[in-house]
């Protein structure tokens, strides 16, 4: 258990966190949330021990193990992704090198029956066990297995860690944090940089294998699916929800709307009694009773309301001129680098009014056919822009392309023409830019703050194919709200690159999946394309890990490892070329019934036993102990069809969990699903033969 205790930060004047308390329990899994500058950030580092309080504590079990992942953060550039990681088993490379040393000393040494001898041979059982226990054995698995889940690919295992860009060393640094499996998490914007499937992999990593967790993200699915508490930081307070981001946001409202009506009410008390006072201020009679107001009015606690940003961004793309009909039209593109092929064949046309998104893994080419698209780069096939496009362009580092050394207004100025330069200040006053914000040299804004200056200049000039590569980077989730609703009523065509599936959902209605040097395209909103892509993966790695090992025996019928399919509709099992959609757990597999002889053909009950001509010749004797053999073996026959339907219901269950989106992620239930089905398929036989050993 960890808990904060009257903790109070404060810089000046200024007191950013007002003697707050909380306590965070073993498998807790925690959002803080707060506008920007609420405090956040501060209060991971002083959890992480990064920063010291003015005042309170943060009071940590001893020996707890803390795994902080900051939003910058410094890598050596010589070693190799694999070794970078595997620095997370830097305490069991000790005990090896320990234990390695006691086990030179031992063969050395020939006093065997000394008490240092004995001790020896102590010491070194005792850290063969830890070894053990903590898994020594298969740290390289786990480091695969963690680096294959964030997205890297094992080509990219032994290159040095300086050669990849920083969201990809953000990664590096993740999965050794993961890896240490320290006792509480403390994740500050984690899914940055991250692509869809590297933040589901996470999700199903924090949800079941993760110790404590405090994370802060503006990726509300992200955050509703790990988290199962909210504390709120605001107005240097906190106020704890034991609910997720989406339930917290409902109760906030009400919460606001309660403390306005109190305040309200005691403002209205306030006004009463002050004008009691100023009325029979000068009045002997009455001087008692003014007297007990004033101190009443003295000891009254004055309510707070929450703090609300009122600071409203005015976001609305200019009507787009009229494009053609097909504003993309793509044939046979490809593109290479060198004798790197990043994608070949794509095939695709946008309609004017499409809204689309590119997703897929970092690297897999969604950046890349944009600037294929903009001209920016030469390749292969067709690509042809429709009639009177005329194309806004946001890049990824789009708001790190701006010169520094210039001003909001001077930044804007520099590019604005005509009519607009009157408007100017209007148009930084929409964008949360007035006053003296619009003075502010560029070097000194925020992340969110540069990308709202870049869509000013993206928004100078009426354009009708908006192009956006990863624009919700550094946006608070506010902010993503209202852009997210600007993109919706724009009239024109929009493609954009992105791995927030919040974002997307509701906003695009075509997806175009990257991938396996391939472009594919998915009609529907993002999670019909997840919905599918996930039971596709789950069919192909099921139908990997099965083969031809999950054949069974019974009249020529067969459970092939190509036709188990899983999805989250129903299950699919080849049988009789029969097919199953949705059907009880007993139907989702091959049974006794479907694949041998029944039971009541093969192993009739007692009630239907009757001796026929040839029993009757035997013996008494003959006959009894054939009765018990046949007893014995339609026990065996009932405890095998017992054990088929239990594999059959543990199967369903993992076949359900692992059609959806955190199942699919994890391979280890892939695994254990593969190892059932092999249960089963042995059960099967053994239901067989015990079938085939009674007696007609």
């Amino acid at each position: 258990m960890y808990s904060v205790e009257n903790l109070t930060v404060a810089f000046g004047g200024f007191t950013l966190l007002d003697h707050i308390g909380f306590v965070v329990d073993k498998k807790d899994r925690i959002a803080l949330v707060g506008k920007n500058g609420a405090g956040k950030s501060t209060l991971l580092k002083i959890f992480a021990g990064q920063q010291e309080p003015t005042e309170g504590r943060v009071s940590i079990p001893k020996g707890a193990t803390i795994g902080y992942l900051p939003q910058t953060m410094l890598l050596s550039n010589d070693r190799t992704v694999r070794d970078e990681a595997g620095l997370a088993f830097d305490n069991l490379l000790q005990m090896e090198a320990k234990l390695d040393k006691l086990n030179t000393e031992l063969a050395e040494r020939t006093d065997y029956e000394t008490d240092s001898y004995q001790q020896l041979i102590e010491n070194i059982t005792h850290l063969s066990e830890r070894l053990a226990m903590e898994g020594a054995d298969n740290r390289q698995a786990e480091i695969e297995k963690t680096l294959l889940g964030l997205g890297f690919t094992r080509a990219d295992f032994e290159r040095p860690t300086g050669e990849f860009s920083g969201g990809w060393r953000m990664r590096i640094e993740l999965a050794k944090i993961l890896l240490q499996k320290p006792d509480i998490l403390l994740l500050d914007e984690p899914t940055n940089h991250l692509d869809i499937e590297s933040i589901q992999w996470l999700e199903n990593f924090l949800s079941t294998q993760a110790n404590a967790v405090l994370l802060v993200s503006h990726d509300k699915a992200f955050i509703d699916n790990v988290t199962q508490r909210t504390v709120e930081i605001s107005l240097g307070k906190i106020y704890d929800y034991r609910i997720n981001y989406s339930k917290y946001v409902e109760l906030r409202k009400e919460r606001r709307e309660q403390q306005q009506r109190a305040y309200e009410n005691q403002r209205k008390q306030i006004e009463d009694t002050e004008d009691f006072i100023e009325r029979f201020r000068y009045k002997a009679t009455k001087s008692v009773q003014v007297q007990s107001r004033i101190k009443q009015l003295a000891k009254l606690e004055r309510l707070e309301v929450d703090e609300e940003d009122t600071a409203l961004l005015r976001l609305k793309f200019p009507p787009a001129p009229r494009s053609g009909s097909y504003p993309v039209i793509a044939e046979n593109v490809a593109k290479r680098y060198g004798d790197h092929l990043i994608f070949k064949n794509a095939t695709f046309t946008i309609n004017r009014g499409d809204k689309v998104a590119f997703v897929g893994k970092n690297g897999e080419g969604k950046s890349t056919l944009v600037k294929c698209i903009l001209s920016q780069i030469p390749f292969e096939g067709k690509l042809q822009l429709g009639h009177n496009v005329k194309i806004g362009y946001f890049a990824q580092n789009q708001a790190d392309l701006m010169d520094e050394k210039l001003t909001v207004f001077q930044t804007i100025d520099n590019v604005a023409v005509g009519d607009v330069r009157t408007k100017i200040r209007d148009i930084l006053g929409a964008f949360m830019f007035g006053g003296e914000a619009s003075d502010k040299k560029v070097a000194v804004l925020s992340g969110g703050e540069r990308t709202r200056l870049a869509m000013i200049k993206l928004l100078l000039e009426p354009v009708n194919l908006l192009i956006l590569d990863e624009p919700t980077n550094h946006l608070d989730m506010r902010t993503k709200d209202v852009l997210k609703e600007a993109i919706k009523s724009f009239d024109g065509t929009v493609i954009v690159v992105s791995h927030d599936r919040d974002f997307l959902d509701g906003l695009v209605d075509k997806v175009y999946e990257f991938g396996n040097q391939k472009v594919r395209e998915h009609l529907g909103g993002i999670y019909e394309f997840l919905k599918k892509n996930n039971g596709e993966f789950v069919a192909t790695q099921a139908a990997k890990v099965q083969g031809e090992r999950s054949k069974v025996k019974g009249e020529g019928s067969k459970v092939k490892g190509e036709g188990l399919k899983v999805k989250g509709e129903g299950s699919w099992v080849k049988g009789e070329r029969s097919k199953v959609q949705g059907a009880a757990p007993s139907t989702l597999h091959p049974t006794p019934s479907t694949l041998n002889p029944t039971p009541s053909t093969l192993a009739p009950s007692p009630s239907t036993f009757r001796p026929t001509p040839s029993t009757l010749s035997l013996s008494y004797a003959q006959r009894k102990e054939q009765q018990k053999q046949q007893k014995r073996l339609e026990k065996s026959i009932a405890e095998a069809e017992r054990k088929i339907e239990v594999l059959e219901t543990e199967i369903k269950t993992m076949e359900d969990i692992l059609s959806t989106p955190e199942g699919a992620s994890n391979t280890d239930l892939l695994w254990q699903h593969a190892d059932k089905q092999k249960l089963l398929a042995t059960a099967m036989d053994e239901w067989t033969r015990l079938c085939e050993e009674l007696p007609n």
